[in-house]
């Protein structure tokens, strides 16, 4: 039985959704079904498409995170949203929690990453290397809890763990985020990070849009600007 989804908005060229936490973003080795499997199925009911309904893959979401995907309906919105988010004109907002506190309030990291596709695991290099590729993040405090900093993070890059290394680049590792550093799992295998927001034109209109959700209802994400 194919899982619920949260739809936000759909219209000929759109499908976009709220993707939970935990859920893979598309297909993948564990062979669970992904967010990508659960909206094509939809698309397939609502619309009555016989046999195999077109769903274009734009972006992705790393399985322990939560927030707006948005998934193309037809070929046409699958080139021009996917060229948005090469060319970063497709503008994506976060919120992170992190364990600690920073002295700053705002700031940006340009840092050099490299990935391990072994271990799946980013690391920071403190110059250019051949396999490394500058990443850009924005970030301000937004709220200040004991133990705890609610951060929204402004990716100009779009570079694999980016965010989370981010996170723990500031002495703040995600909660949860073992892999950076957070010293305890969250109960549901999550980590505190959360894309509350997407902005991006229209595949076939001269029309900005900009779709929001919010954040888990759960323990870590007890914050006044959350709710």
């Amino acid at each position: 039985m194919a899982r619920a989804l949260e739809v936000l908005f759909v219209d000929n060229h759109l499908l976009v959704v709220a993707k939970p936490a935990g859920v893979a973003a598309v297909p993948d080795d564990s062979g669970d079904e992904s967010l990508y499997d659960t909206a094509k199925e939809w698309v397939r009911r609502e619309f009555e498409k016989p046999g195999d309904a077109f769903l274009g893959i734009v972006h992705r979401l790393d399985r322990p995170v939560s927030g707006v995907m948005v998934f193309a309906r037809t070929t046409k919105g699958a080139s021009r949203l996917s060229e948005q988010f090469r060319s970063r004109l497709a503008h994506k907002s976060y919120w992170g929690v992190g364990e600690g506190n920073v002295l700053a309030e705002a700031g940006a990291l340009s840092q050099w990453l490299e990935k391990d596709e072994r271990t799946n695991r980013v690391r920071v290099l403190d110059h250019p290397g051949r396999q490394a590729k500058q990443a850009i993040t924005r970030w301000r405090v937004i709220e200040r809890r004991p133990g705890r900093t609610l951060f929204e993070f402004t990716p100009e890059t779009g570079r694999p763990h980016q965010l989370r290394v981010a996170a723990a680049t500031l002495g703040t590792p995600l909660l949860g985020d073992l892999k950076y550093g957070a010293s305890a799992p969250l109960a549901d295998k999550s980590i505190a990070l959360h894309a509350f927001a997407l902005e991006l034109a229209h595949p076939t209109r001269a029309e900005r849009l900009r779709f929001t959700t919010r954040a888990p209802k759960l323990p870590e994400w007890e914050f006044d600007a959350t709710k």
